[in-house]
């Protein structure tokens, strides 16, 4: 599938939307298109019902946790040095805030092709972290949605029955994303005390 053409077809029919391609390195590469939250309902739409894509099959739908990064770059500036005015280099480190996506591949079980990778991606991991459901265009996507917002705790506005799938209601935390630490022990099933005293001191 040409995605520059589906990226040029999606702007041209939702005005005002911006569009991004992610490149994918690997191997495999299957690139990606990154929606705006804002338009991401009507960019569904138009995927599903446009006559030469039919995209009215979803596959999977995953998430994906994103750490906060740090990036370190040498630049030159002017300092004093015993009293001169010298150019020299420093170490300037720059944080990015971190994030969560949600990944959809999408196929055309008519017009047999795909996938379509399309990537909701949050502001950050704690505060800002809802995107618009996609169950509502593609009901497939409805037990995949709740994986997600119970495994790496994104909130699905829109979704039909949004709850926890996989763990119980009063388990705190998401045991998906990349910081999450196992409690020491278990209410339902009790561990070892060794293997609990061991956890505790590792903490």
């Amino acid at each position: 599938m040409n995605l520059e053409k589906i990226k040029s077809d999606i702007e041209a029919a939702v005005p005002g939307c911006n569009v991004q391609i992610v490149v994918n390195g690997s191997p495999s590469g299957q690139h990606s298109l990154l929606l705006e939250r804002q338009h991401v309902f009507e960019i569904a739409k138009f995927l599903q019902d446009d006559s030469e894509l039919h995209l009215d099959y979803c596959s999977n739908v995953t998430g994906v946790d994103w750490l906060d990064t740090e990036t370190s770059e040498k630049v030159k500036v002017q300092r004093l040095v015993d009293g001169v005015e010298q150019e020299v280099e420093e170490i300037r480190k720059t944080r990015s805030p971190g994030y969560l996506e949600a990944v959809y591949h999408l196929y055309s079980m008519e017009k047999k092709h795909g996938p379509l990778v399309l990537r909701q991606r949050t502001e950050n991991r704690t505060d800002q972290i809802n995107l618009p459901s996609l169950t509502p265009i593609w009901r497939s996507a409805e037990f995949q949605e709740r994986e997600i917002f119970d495994l790496y705790g994104i909130i699905f506005e829109g979704h039909p029955d949004l709850r926890r799938i996989l763990m119980w209601d009063e388990f705190e935390d998401h045991p998906m994303r990349k910081d999450y630490i196992e409690p020491n022990d278990y209410e339902y099933e009790p561990t070892p005390h060794d293997a609990v005293l061991e956890k505790s001191m590792q903490h």
